[in-house]
């Protein structure tokens, strides 16, 4: 009789070793928040329980990555439908004194510009329709929209950095 050798299963230190990097990977895929610990979990659950097969240790900690992936998925889940959302932070009186300010400067300048400018800005950027709807609605070429949008900013930017200057 032939005695053949049979491989012994590999002790729970390489299996950690050969293991670990792809069961880490496995629960990044699976849209995991924290990799790392899912997987010293999965291995943790592993040591502390008395597997029949060592041939199923793989097997045990894939599932167990895919089980406690899903189970920490539907809890952040729960926790950020129960969390209201942060509140808006509060504003001082003097922020909102110079927002309006800047509004108020732009606006100005927006109104000094020439008709077909002032049109071209208005319908882009406060209506945001595309450069085909503005010619359509100026009655005039996509080119002349790009012209005179280009012409406009430009020219805000002129009269807000004189208005700055100025200050």
């Amino acid at each position: 009789m032939i005695d053949t050798p049979t491989t012994a299963p590999p002790s729970f230190a390489e299996l950690f070793a050969a293991q670990y990097p792809h069961l880490v990977r496995l629960a990044g895929l699976l849209g995991a928040d924290d990799p790392e610990d899912i997987a010293q979990e999965a291995f943790a659950r592993l040591h502390a329980r008395r597997l029949r097969d060592d041939a199923a240790a793989l097997s045990y900690l894939r599932a167990t990555v895919c089980n406690l992936t899903r189970n920490r998925l539907r809890h952040l889940r729960l926790v950020r439908l129960r969390r209201p959302d942060p509140p808006e932070p509060a504003r001082s009186s003097e922020h909102a004194v110079l927002v309006a300010e800047e509004h108020r400067a732009l606006l100005a300048a927006v109104d000094r510009l020439p008709r077909r400018q002032r049109e071209a800005l208005v319908l882009r950027y406060w209506l945001d329709l595309s450069e085909r709807e503005i010619a359509e609605a100026m009655g005039v070429s996509p080119g002349s929209v790009k012209t005179h949008a280009s012409r406009a900013i430009a020219a805000l930017g002129r009269a807000l950095k004189e208005e700055e200057d100025a200050r």
